[in-house]
């Protein structure tokens, strides 16, 4: 699937409204994060990846890697909308009995390539499915999406100097620099920066771009794939809470579920076609 640059902002719009709705359904759930990434995941899901939601484990698929598994709700939205199940089952979000639970399960969720939560073990599975597909002389690619406030897990380092020791030039990471976590700004909890210069002293190719411009990230990805004795690290200057006005910015909607007038106004923010 190709979409152009007014298709994929209008399929950004929906997945947003996407992420509004059901975290009001559910009354909890991860906003800001969620919010930040819908510009890197619509890229992935409706641009980029080779990817077939009739068959979900085809072994030549491109995957992916939800590192920063709390921001499940852009994952299952895209999935969604790419055909994998029906769009009604964002609805049960977080519910008893609901295969869309807080963190994404590849046993229960079709088009989940790996089961997220626990921070920075996301990257070392993208770095095995590279690897794997190195050694196996496979064409596909691994894409994963990591949190700024993730790098402050040790384990994400030590799957970075892995993924350069093997020359993976067929892994993409993302990080979605939106400069909050949970208890605040990434520079005093624990500062993770300078991000792009530690990715180039673990010997990455890295590649700064706007995470909310489409074409910036198309780019940049079609520049990794270039890179062939490298992995690739976009990261990616993002608004944590993005296109609702009340959540930009603020480290509060990290992860708090909006009431029913939030999600009445969030919705007429966002805009777009319903």
């Amino acid at each position: 699937m190709k979409m152009n640059i007014d298709q994929l902002q209008s399929m950004a719009k929906t997945i947003r409204k996407d992420i509004v709705t059901m975290l009001t359904e559910s009354g909890s759930g991860h906003p800001g994060g969620s919010l930040s990434a819908v510009e890197i995941l619509t890229t992935l899901y409706f641009n980029e990846m080779n990817i077939n939601p009739e068959k979900p484990r085809d072994l030549d698929r491109d995957r992916f890697v939800l590192s920063k598994g709390h921001a499940a709700p852009v994952l299952y939205s895209a999935l969604a909308r790419r055909g994998y199940f029906n769009v009604d089952e964002l609805k049960t979000l977080r519910k008893i009995g609901s295969i869309l639970q807080g963190h994404p399960n590849m046993n229960e969720v079709p088009g989940v390539d790996m089961s997220t939560g626990s921070l920075g073990q996301g990257i070392s599975a993208a770095v095995g499915m590279a690897l794997a597909g190195k050694m196996d002389n496979k064409s596909y690619r691994v894409y994963t999406l990591l949190g700024d406030g993730e790098l402050e897990e040790g384990q994400v380092w030590e799957a970075s100097m892995s993924a350069a020791h093997y020359k993976l030039g067929n892994l993409t990471a993302f990080v979605d620099y939106n400069g909050l976590q949970i208890d605040g700004k990434c520079e005093d909890v624990m500062n993770p920066a300078p991000i792009s210069n530690k990715f180039e002293a673990f010997g990455w190719n890295v590649i700064s771009v706007d995470g909310h411009d489409f074409e910036a990230i198309m780019n940049a990805i079609e520049s990794g794939k270039k890179v062939q004795d490298k992995p690739t690290v976009i990261v990616c200057k993002t608004i944590k809470g993005k296109g609702v006005s009340f959540m930009e910015n603020q480290a509060g909607w990290h992860g708090t579920a909006p009431n029913r007038e939030q999600c009445e106004q969030a919705i007429e923010e966002i805009g777009g076609e319903n």
